[in-house]
């Protein structure tokens, strides 16, 4: 189920559901979708993370470690807290999700935006 929960007149709805991923048969390229890739930019650098070593340089930077996962994840976690990124082994498989994830546990470093 995709689309946006709107609150209006004391009602909540979702609207446009039913609506086809971002990896839809429609491709990127279509101007009517309203949906828009993220992408998860370093701001120090306003470099894109673009594959899961540049973003594991700055990870690292910022005191991240490789924590033992499964095949099919790659997790961080820092010894000085109990927070754990989990990603997809597959960098085109990261999401939204996972961007927000990263910046609100590495505040003031990282930022969503759209593609």
């Amino acid at each position: 189920m995709s689309g946006v929960w709107v609150f209006k007149n004391g009602v909540v709805r979702l609207e446009n559901p039913g609506g086809g991923g971002e990896g839809s048969s429609g491709g990127r390229g279509g101007g009517s979708s309203r949906r828009r890739r993220k992408v998860l930019v370093h701001l120090p650098t306003e470099e894109v993370m673009a594959s899961h070593e540049v973003l594991e340089r700055y990870l690292r930077e910022l005191g991240w470690e490789h924590y033992p996962s499964t095949p099919e994840l790659i997790q961080y976690h820092q010894r000085s807290s109990v927070h754990l990124i989990s990603l997809p082994r597959d960098f085109s498989r990261v999401s939204s999700v996972h961007m927000y994830d990263i910046v609100v546990k590495c505040r003031n470093i990282f930022e969503v935006r759209d593609a």
